[in-house]
Protein backbone atom coordinates (compact mmCIF):
# COMPACT_ATOMS: atom_id res chain seq x y z
CA UNK A 1 0.00 0.00 0.00
CA UNK A 2 1.73 3.77 -0.79
CA UNK A 3 2.39 5.79 1.84
CA UNK A 4 0.05 8.93 2.05
CA UNK A 5 1.38 11.38 4.05
CA UNK A 6 0.02 13.81 6.35
CA UNK A 7 0.17 17.96 5.39
CA UNK A 8 -0.52 19.13 9.09
CA UNK A 9 -0.84 21.85 10.76
CA UNK A 10 -2.06 24.00 13.59
CA UNK A 11 -5.16 26.37 12.48
CA UNK A 12 -3.60 29.19 10.92
CA UNK A 13 -4.84 32.97 11.66
CA UNK A 14 -4.43 36.23 9.63
CA UNK A 15 -2.59 38.69 11.80
CA UNK A 16 -0.58 41.77 10.81
CA UNK A 17 2.86 41.27 8.68
CA UNK A 18 6.44 40.65 9.65
CA UNK A 19 9.43 40.68 7.60
CA UNK A 20 9.88 37.13 6.68
CA UNK A 21 10.28 35.34 3.34
CA UNK A 22 10.02 31.26 2.08
CA UNK A 23 12.85 30.20 0.87
CA UNK A 24 14.35 26.28 -0.07
CA UNK A 25 16.11 25.30 3.05
CA UNK A 26 19.44 24.79 3.51
CA UNK A 27 20.73 21.40 6.54
CA UNK A 28 20.97 24.07 9.28
CA UNK A 29 17.07 25.48 8.19
CA UNK A 30 16.02 21.91 7.94
CA UNK A 31 17.32 20.62 11.27
CA UNK A 32 15.35 23.77 12.57
CA UNK A 33 12.27 22.89 10.66
CA UNK A 34 12.34 19.31 11.79
CA UNK A 35 12.28 20.42 15.48
CA UNK A 36 9.50 22.79 15.14
CA UNK A 37 7.21 19.57 13.72
CA UNK A 38 8.45 17.25 16.76
CA UNK A 39 7.28 20.11 19.06
CA UNK A 40 3.96 20.59 17.45
CA UNK A 41 3.03 17.34 16.07
CA UNK A 42 4.24 14.64 18.95
CA UNK A 43 4.49 17.32 21.80
CA UNK A 44 1.66 20.24 20.98
CA UNK A 45 -0.83 17.66 18.99
CA UNK A 46 0.02 14.24 19.78
CA UNK A 47 -0.69 12.98 16.36
CA UNK A 48 2.86 10.51 17.11
CA UNK A 49 4.35 9.31 20.00
CA UNK A 50 7.78 10.35 19.86
CA UNK A 51 9.39 11.13 16.65
CA UNK A 52 7.27 12.03 12.89
CA UNK A 53 10.17 11.87 11.20
CA UNK A 54 9.70 9.02 8.19
CA UNK A 55 11.06 8.10 4.58
CA UNK A 56 10.44 11.19 2.99
CA UNK A 57 12.54 12.60 5.43
CA UNK A 58 15.63 10.49 3.72
CA UNK A 59 14.86 10.77 0.45
CA UNK A 60 17.23 12.69 -1.67
CA UNK A 61 15.17 14.18 -3.91
CA UNK A 62 12.89 15.83 -0.94
CA UNK A 63 12.48 19.80 -0.89
CA UNK A 64 11.56 21.24 2.15
CA UNK A 65 10.82 25.14 2.13
CA UNK A 66 10.57 27.08 4.84
CA UNK A 67 9.98 30.90 6.40
CA UNK A 68 12.40 32.74 7.32
CA UNK A 69 12.26 36.36 9.60
CA UNK A 70 14.63 38.95 8.88
CA UNK A 71 16.98 37.51 11.59
CA UNK A 72 17.67 33.97 10.01
CA UNK A 73 15.31 32.22 12.59
CA UNK A 74 12.74 29.51 10.93
CA UNK A 75 9.08 30.15 11.39
CA UNK A 76 7.35 27.11 10.00
CA UNK A 77 7.92 24.94 6.65
CA UNK A 78 6.57 22.47 4.61
CA UNK A 79 8.04 19.59 2.50
CA UNK A 80 7.57 18.00 -0.71
CA UNK A 81 8.46 14.86 -2.84
CA UNK A 82 7.77 12.36 -5.35
CA UNK A 83 5.11 9.81 -3.99
CA UNK A 84 6.50 6.85 -4.64
CA UNK A 85 10.84 5.63 -4.51
CA UNK A 86 12.13 4.42 -7.82
CA UNK A 87 11.48 6.82 -10.58
CA UNK A 88 9.36 9.96 -10.63
CA UNK A 89 6.68 10.17 -12.65
CA UNK A 90 5.32 13.43 -12.23
CA UNK A 91 3.00 12.70 -8.87
CA UNK A 92 4.46 14.30 -5.81
CA UNK A 93 2.86 14.57 -2.31
CA UNK A 94 3.15 17.61 0.08
CA UNK A 95 3.46 17.01 3.64
CA UNK A 96 4.40 18.58 7.09
CA UNK A 97 3.30 21.76 7.00
CA UNK A 98 4.05 23.48 9.98
CA UNK A 99 4.20 26.76 11.40
CA UNK A 100 6.18 27.49 14.99
CA UNK A 101 3.60 28.16 18.39
CA UNK A 102 4.99 31.75 18.74
CA UNK A 103 4.75 32.75 14.67
CA UNK A 104 1.02 31.80 13.88
CA UNK A 105 0.22 35.30 13.97
CA UNK A 106 2.68 36.31 11.55
CA UNK A 107 0.82 37.08 8.84
CA UNK A 108 -0.19 33.82 6.52
CA UNK A 109 2.63 32.12 6.55
CA UNK A 110 1.31 28.92 6.43
CA UNK A 111 -0.43 30.11 3.21
CA UNK A 112 2.39 31.42 1.72
CA UNK A 113 4.22 28.00 2.42
CA UNK A 114 1.48 26.12 0.69
CA UNK A 115 1.48 28.30 -2.60
CA UNK A 116 5.04 28.41 -2.54
CA UNK A 117 4.76 24.80 -3.12
CA UNK A 118 2.60 24.29 -5.57
CA UNK A 119 4.83 26.42 -8.05
CA UNK A 120 7.65 24.50 -6.92
CA UNK A 121 5.57 21.45 -7.89
CA UNK A 122 5.26 22.62 -10.92
CA UNK A 123 8.81 23.62 -11.82
CA UNK A 124 9.43 20.03 -10.97
CA UNK A 125 7.11 19.21 -14.07
CA UNK A 126 4.81 17.42 -11.91
CA UNK A 127 1.39 16.13 -12.75
CA UNK A 128 -0.27 15.28 -9.57
CA UNK A 129 0.09 16.93 -6.79
CA UNK A 130 -1.71 16.14 -3.25
CA UNK A 131 -1.63 16.45 0.03
CA UNK A 132 -3.44 14.89 3.12
CA UNK A 133 -4.23 17.25 5.75
CA UNK A 134 -6.12 17.94 8.97
CA UNK A 135 -9.69 18.23 8.50
CA UNK A 136 -9.97 21.78 10.21
CA UNK A 137 -7.62 23.38 7.47
CA UNK A 138 -9.75 21.93 5.08
CA UNK A 139 -11.29 25.44 4.57
CA UNK A 140 -7.74 26.97 4.06
CA UNK A 141 -7.15 24.79 1.32
CA UNK A 142 -10.05 24.87 -0.23
CA UNK A 143 -9.38 28.63 -0.69
CA UNK A 144 -6.15 27.98 -1.91
CA UNK A 145 -7.83 26.37 -4.59
CA UNK A 146 -7.35 22.80 -3.62
CA UNK A 147 -10.09 20.13 -4.37
CA UNK A 148 -11.41 17.36 -2.04
CA UNK A 149 -10.75 13.78 -3.09
CA UNK A 150 -11.19 11.43 -0.08
CA UNK A 151 -11.07 11.45 3.65
CA UNK A 152 -9.10 9.41 6.20
CA UNK A 153 -6.96 9.25 9.81
CA UNK A 154 -3.82 9.97 11.04
CA UNK A 155 -2.62 9.46 14.46
CA UNK A 156 -6.50 9.10 15.83
CA UNK A 157 -7.20 12.53 13.95
CA UNK A 158 -9.50 13.00 10.84
CA UNK A 159 -7.69 14.07 8.13
CA UNK A 160 -8.85 15.19 4.65
CA UNK A 161 -7.04 13.92 1.13
CA UNK A 162 -7.05 16.98 -1.71
CA UNK A 163 -5.35 17.67 -4.94
CA UNK A 164 -3.67 20.55 -6.17
CA UNK A 165 -5.28 20.85 -10.06
CA UNK A 166 -2.62 20.84 -12.44
CA UNK A 167 -4.01 20.99 -15.98
CA UNK A 168 -0.69 21.39 -17.46
CA UNK A 169 -1.41 19.02 -20.79
CA UNK A 170 -4.58 20.32 -21.23
CA UNK A 171 -3.59 23.58 -21.43
CA UNK A 172 -0.84 22.45 -24.03
CA UNK A 173 -3.87 20.57 -25.98
CA UNK A 174 -6.16 23.60 -26.35
CA UNK A 175 -3.03 26.26 -26.90
CA UNK A 176 -1.68 23.83 -29.97
CA UNK A 177 -4.84 21.44 -31.38
CA UNK A 178 -7.97 22.33 -29.91
CA UNK A 179 -9.09 25.51 -32.44
CA UNK A 180 -8.56 22.96 -35.44
CA UNK A 181 -12.19 22.08 -35.47
CA UNK A 182 -13.11 25.61 -35.42
CA UNK A 183 -10.50 26.61 -38.24
CA UNK A 184 -10.79 24.04 -40.95
CA UNK A 185 -13.45 21.60 -39.55
CA UNK A 186 -16.08 23.03 -42.06
CA UNK A 187 -14.16 22.05 -44.79
CA UNK A 188 -15.13 18.13 -44.58
CA UNK A 189 -18.13 18.88 -45.54
CA UNK A 190 -17.02 21.13 -49.15
CA UNK A 191 -15.37 18.08 -51.11
CA UNK A 192 -15.69 14.26 -50.26
CA UNK A 193 -11.52 13.96 -50.62
CA UNK A 194 -11.33 17.32 -48.08
CA UNK A 195 -9.30 16.79 -44.99
CA UNK A 196 -8.08 13.49 -46.58
CA UNK A 197 -11.10 12.06 -47.10
CA UNK A 198 -13.11 8.72 -45.37
CA UNK A 199 -11.33 7.71 -42.47
CA UNK A 200 -8.20 10.01 -42.84
CA UNK A 201 -9.73 13.06 -41.27
CA UNK A 202 -7.13 14.15 -38.97
CA UNK A 203 -4.03 12.59 -40.00
CA UNK A 204 -0.80 13.31 -40.37
CA UNK A 205 -0.45 13.25 -44.41
CA UNK A 206 -3.48 12.95 -46.71
CA UNK A 207 -3.60 10.19 -49.50
CA UNK A 208 -3.62 12.29 -52.38
CA UNK A 209 -6.95 10.63 -54.57
CA UNK A 210 -6.82 8.58 -57.35
CA UNK A 211 -2.77 7.87 -56.22
CA UNK A 212 -1.03 5.75 -53.71
CA UNK A 213 0.49 9.31 -53.22
CA UNK A 214 0.49 10.56 -48.98
CA UNK A 215 1.37 14.25 -49.13
CA UNK A 216 2.38 15.82 -45.68
CA UNK A 217 2.91 19.28 -44.76
CA UNK A 218 4.60 20.94 -42.05
CA UNK A 219 5.43 24.91 -40.93
CA UNK A 220 8.24 25.95 -38.79
CA UNK A 221 7.39 28.59 -36.17
CA UNK A 222 8.96 31.94 -36.98
CA UNK A 223 10.39 32.22 -34.15
CA UNK A 224 12.17 28.99 -34.40
CA UNK A 225 13.84 29.79 -37.91
CA UNK A 226 14.69 33.31 -36.09
CA UNK A 227 16.51 31.59 -33.27
CA UNK A 228 17.69 28.58 -34.93
CA UNK A 229 17.58 28.63 -38.64
CA UNK A 230 20.06 25.91 -39.62
CA UNK A 231 17.91 23.15 -36.81
CA UNK A 232 14.71 24.89 -38.07
CA UNK A 233 15.66 23.54 -41.56
CA UNK A 234 16.59 20.52 -39.72
CA UNK A 235 13.47 20.14 -37.84
CA UNK A 236 11.27 20.51 -41.35
CA UNK A 237 12.41 17.97 -42.55
CA UNK A 238 12.08 15.95 -39.69
CA UNK A 239 8.73 16.58 -38.67
CA UNK A 240 7.42 15.94 -42.28
CA UNK A 241 9.68 12.51 -42.35
CA UNK A 242 7.34 11.79 -39.11
CA UNK A 243 4.07 12.31 -40.81
CA UNK A 244 4.94 10.06 -43.42
CA UNK A 245 6.39 7.32 -41.11
CA UNK A 246 2.91 7.88 -39.27
CA UNK A 247 1.21 6.79 -42.54
CA UNK A 248 3.24 3.97 -43.25
CA UNK A 249 4.18 5.60 -46.24
CA UNK A 250 8.07 5.48 -47.98
CA UNK A 251 9.36 9.32 -48.23
CA UNK A 252 9.63 10.13 -51.98
CA UNK A 253 10.50 14.14 -52.35
CA UNK A 254 10.21 16.99 -50.12
CA UNK A 255 9.11 20.63 -51.45
CA UNK A 256 9.94 23.55 -49.62
CA UNK A 257 9.03 27.10 -48.94
CA UNK A 258 11.58 29.47 -47.55
CA UNK A 259 11.50 33.22 -46.57
CA UNK A 260 14.64 35.23 -44.85
CA UNK A 261 15.37 38.78 -44.72
CA UNK A 262 18.59 38.18 -46.68
CA UNK A 263 20.09 35.85 -48.88
CA UNK A 264 22.55 34.73 -46.20
CA UNK A 265 19.98 33.98 -43.80
CA UNK A 266 18.27 31.74 -46.10
CA UNK A 267 21.36 29.68 -47.02
CA UNK A 268 21.43 28.84 -43.59
CA UNK A 269 17.68 27.72 -43.75
CA UNK A 270 18.76 25.76 -46.77
CA UNK A 271 21.89 24.22 -45.32
CA UNK A 272 19.89 23.02 -42.15
CA UNK A 273 17.38 21.52 -45.39
CA UNK A 274 20.21 20.00 -47.12
CA UNK A 275 21.59 18.21 -44.25
CA UNK A 276 18.19 16.87 -43.65
CA UNK A 277 17.50 15.87 -46.49
CA UNK A 278 20.53 14.20 -46.66
CA UNK A 279 19.63 12.57 -43.39
CA UNK A 280 16.25 10.81 -44.43
CA UNK A 281 17.40 10.00 -48.00
CA UNK A 282 14.61 12.30 -49.42
CA UNK A 283 15.81 14.69 -52.57
CA UNK A 284 14.36 18.31 -52.28
CA UNK A 285 12.59 18.32 -55.44
CA UNK A 286 11.34 22.37 -55.71
CA UNK A 287 9.65 24.83 -53.75
CA UNK A 288 9.83 28.80 -53.47
CA UNK A 289 12.48 31.01 -51.82
CA UNK A 290 11.47 34.56 -50.85
CA UNK A 291 14.29 37.15 -50.05
CA UNK A 292 13.49 40.68 -48.12
CA UNK A 293 11.05 39.68 -46.25
CA UNK A 294 9.87 37.98 -42.64
CA UNK A 295 11.55 34.40 -41.51
CA UNK A 296 9.16 31.70 -42.60
CA UNK A 297 9.78 27.61 -43.40
CA UNK A 298 7.07 25.39 -44.89
CA UNK A 299 7.22 21.73 -46.22
CA UNK A 300 5.70 19.62 -48.22
CA UNK A 301 6.47 16.36 -48.48
CA UNK A 302 5.74 13.47 -50.89
CA UNK A 303 5.75 9.64 -49.81
CA UNK A 304 4.26 6.19 -51.60
CA UNK A 305 1.91 3.55 -49.98
CA UNK A 306 -1.00 1.28 -50.86
CA UNK A 307 -2.08 0.53 -48.18
CA UNK A 308 -1.53 4.30 -45.88
CA UNK A 309 -2.32 3.82 -42.04
CA UNK A 310 -5.01 6.24 -40.62
CA UNK A 311 -4.66 7.81 -37.33
CA UNK A 312 -8.27 7.19 -36.17
CA UNK A 313 -8.24 3.48 -37.11
CA UNK A 314 -8.15 2.34 -33.22
CA UNK A 315 -11.49 0.64 -31.45
CA UNK A 316 -12.20 0.58 -28.05
CA UNK A 317 -10.20 -2.16 -26.16
CA UNK A 318 -7.19 -1.49 -27.97
CA UNK A 319 -3.92 -1.12 -26.78
CA UNK A 320 -2.41 1.89 -26.81
CA UNK A 321 1.53 1.56 -27.49
CA UNK A 322 4.51 4.30 -27.62
CA UNK A 323 7.88 3.87 -29.53
CA UNK A 324 9.79 6.36 -28.72
CA UNK A 325 13.66 6.89 -28.90
CA UNK A 326 15.16 7.90 -25.50
CA UNK A 327 18.79 8.35 -26.81
CA UNK A 328 19.89 12.07 -26.80
CA UNK A 329 19.21 15.13 -25.10
CA UNK A 330 17.20 18.58 -24.63
CA UNK A 331 18.00 20.57 -27.35
CA UNK A 332 20.14 24.07 -26.10
CA UNK A 333 17.69 26.83 -25.57
CA UNK A 334 14.71 24.45 -26.08
CA UNK A 335 14.64 22.74 -22.96
CA UNK A 336 11.78 20.79 -21.72
CA UNK A 337 10.07 21.67 -25.06
CA UNK A 338 12.38 19.70 -27.52
CA UNK A 339 14.26 16.65 -26.99
CA UNK A 340 17.04 15.98 -29.86
CA UNK A 341 16.97 12.20 -30.76
CA UNK A 342 17.66 12.64 -34.50
CA UNK A 343 21.32 15.12 -34.97
CA UNK A 344 23.52 12.28 -33.36
CA UNK A 345 21.56 9.59 -34.92
CA UNK A 346 23.48 7.70 -38.61
CA UNK A 347 21.10 8.45 -41.40
CA UNK A 348 20.48 4.30 -41.61
CA UNK A 349 19.47 4.86 -37.81
CA UNK A 350 16.85 7.36 -38.95
CA UNK A 351 15.34 5.76 -42.22
CA UNK A 352 15.29 2.51 -40.17
CA UNK A 353 12.71 4.05 -37.42
CA UNK A 354 10.90 6.15 -40.47
CA UNK A 355 10.09 2.14 -41.43
CA UNK A 356 8.79 1.14 -38.35
CA UNK A 357 5.32 1.74 -39.04
CA UNK A 358 5.34 0.61 -42.53
CA UNK A 359 6.69 -2.92 -41.62
CA UNK A 360 4.18 -3.18 -38.51
CA UNK A 361 1.04 -2.27 -40.02
CA UNK A 362 -0.51 -1.00 -36.89
CA UNK A 363 -4.58 -0.56 -36.80
CA UNK A 364 -3.91 3.18 -35.87
CA UNK A 365 -0.88 5.23 -36.18
CA UNK A 366 0.15 8.81 -35.33
CA UNK A 367 3.84 10.55 -34.47
CA UNK A 368 3.80 12.66 -31.50
CA UNK A 369 4.32 16.57 -32.35
CA UNK A 370 3.53 19.99 -30.66
CA UNK A 371 0.65 17.98 -28.49
CA UNK A 372 3.19 16.05 -26.33
CA UNK A 373 2.89 12.03 -25.71
CA UNK A 374 -0.43 12.59 -24.03
CA UNK A 375 -1.89 15.48 -26.71
CA UNK A 376 -0.90 13.51 -29.46
CA UNK A 377 -2.68 10.37 -28.39
CA UNK A 378 -6.03 12.42 -27.58
CA UNK A 379 -6.07 13.40 -31.44
CA UNK A 380 -5.70 9.46 -32.31
CA UNK A 381 -8.56 8.78 -29.73
CA UNK A 382 -10.53 11.70 -30.96
CA UNK A 383 -9.94 10.51 -34.45
CA UNK A 384 -10.86 6.66 -33.32
CA UNK A 385 -13.86 7.78 -31.78
CA UNK A 386 -13.28 6.64 -28.03
CA UNK A 387 -11.86 7.41 -24.87
CA UNK A 388 -8.31 7.06 -23.33
CA UNK A 389 -6.97 5.74 -20.09
CA UNK A 390 -2.76 5.78 -19.87
CA UNK A 391 -0.73 4.19 -17.70
CA UNK A 392 1.72 6.67 -16.14
CA UNK A 393 3.95 4.70 -14.88
CA UNK A 394 4.44 2.64 -18.00
CA UNK A 395 5.52 5.41 -20.40
CA UNK A 396 9.21 4.83 -21.70
CA UNK A 397 11.21 7.54 -20.79
CA UNK A 398 14.96 8.72 -20.42
CA UNK A 399 16.30 8.94 -16.76
CA UNK A 400 16.54 12.11 -14.76
CA UNK A 401 13.86 13.99 -17.34
CA UNK A 402 11.00 15.84 -15.79
CA UNK A 403 7.73 13.60 -16.62
CA UNK A 404 5.76 16.77 -16.79
CA UNK A 405 8.62 18.13 -19.60
CA UNK A 406 8.49 14.26 -20.83
CA UNK A 407 4.45 14.15 -21.44
CA UNK A 408 4.34 17.53 -23.33
CA UNK A 409 7.60 17.80 -25.70
CA UNK A 410 8.11 17.05 -28.90
CA UNK A 411 10.51 13.67 -28.31
CA UNK A 412 12.82 13.89 -32.05
CA UNK A 413 11.19 10.47 -33.04
CA UNK A 414 8.13 9.21 -31.14
CA UNK A 415 5.05 6.94 -32.71
CA UNK A 416 1.83 5.88 -31.12
CA UNK A 417 0.23 2.90 -32.81
CA UNK A 418 -2.94 1.16 -31.62
CA UNK A 419 -3.90 -2.33 -32.26
CA UNK A 420 -5.73 -5.45 -30.35
CA UNK A 421 -4.18 -6.12 -27.36
CA UNK A 422 -1.30 -8.49 -28.08
CA UNK A 423 -1.23 -7.82 -31.89
CA UNK A 424 1.29 -5.00 -31.57
CA UNK A 425 4.18 -5.51 -34.08
CA UNK A 426 6.18 -2.41 -33.19
CA UNK A 427 10.03 -2.75 -32.21
CA UNK A 428 13.19 -2.01 -32.82
CA UNK A 429 16.84 -1.88 -31.06
CA UNK A 430 17.35 1.96 -31.39
CA UNK A 431 13.71 2.65 -29.77
CA UNK A 432 11.97 1.73 -26.78
CA UNK A 433 8.47 0.49 -27.05
CA UNK A 434 5.97 -0.64 -24.10
CA UNK A 435 2.24 -0.83 -23.66
CA UNK A 436 0.99 2.69 -22.38
CA UNK A 437 -2.76 2.57 -22.28
CA UNK A 438 -6.14 0.89 -23.49
CA UNK A 439 -8.97 3.00 -25.63
CA UNK A 440 -12.28 2.70 -24.08
CA UNK A 441 -16.11 4.06 -25.01
CA UNK A 442 -16.34 7.84 -23.97
CA UNK A 443 -14.12 10.42 -25.24
CA UNK A 444 -12.01 12.07 -21.93
CA UNK A 445 -8.44 10.67 -21.93
CA UNK A 446 -7.12 10.06 -18.58
CA UNK A 447 -3.79 9.34 -16.63
CA UNK A 448 -4.18 6.18 -14.11
CA UNK A 449 -1.30 6.16 -11.75
CA UNK A 450 0.14 3.07 -10.14
CA UNK A 451 -2.20 3.72 -7.06
CA UNK A 452 -5.43 2.88 -9.24
CA UNK A 453 -6.17 6.24 -8.97
CA UNK A 454 -7.54 8.27 -12.61
CA UNK A 455 -6.99 12.35 -13.46
CA UNK A 456 -8.06 13.62 -15.97
CA UNK A 457 -5.83 15.01 -18.38
CA UNK A 458 -7.28 15.90 -21.29
CA UNK A 459 -11.11 16.58 -20.97
CA UNK A 460 -12.57 17.91 -24.40
CA UNK A 461 -12.12 16.51 -27.80
CA UNK A 462 -8.53 17.60 -28.80
CA UNK A 463 -8.96 18.73 -32.32
CA UNK A 464 -13.08 19.37 -32.62
CA UNK A 465 -12.74 17.57 -35.76
CA UNK A 466 -14.60 14.23 -34.42
CA UNK A 467 -14.03 10.80 -35.59
CA UNK A 468 -12.96 9.73 -39.11
CA UNK A 469 -15.46 9.00 -41.38
CA UNK A 470 -15.42 5.51 -42.30
CA UNK A 471 -15.97 4.24 -46.26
Amino acid sequence: MFEVPALTGARLRQARPAAWVIERADAVQTAEYRAIRRDVFVAEQGIFDADDSDRIDDDPRTIVLVCVDDVGQVLGGVRLAPAVEGRDIGWWTGSRLVVRRDARGAGGIGSALVREACATALQHGVLRFEATVQERNEPLFTHLGWRTWGRTEIGGAPHVRMRWPIDRIQQLVQATKNPLGALVGALRDDEPQALGGAGFVGDDGVPVPGSDVIAACDAILPAMVERDPEWAGWCAVLVNANDLSAMGAKPVGLLDAVAAPTASFARRIVGGLRSGADAWGIPILGGHTQLGAACALSVTALGRTKRPVPGGGGRVGDHLSLTVDLHGSWRRGFEGRQWDTTSARSGAELRELGALVRRARPAAAKDVSMGGIVGSAAMLAEASGTGLTIDVAAVPAPDDVSYGDWLTCFPGFGMLTADRPGRSRMGSSLAATAVVGTLHGGDEVRLRWPDGVETLAVGTPATGLGPARTV
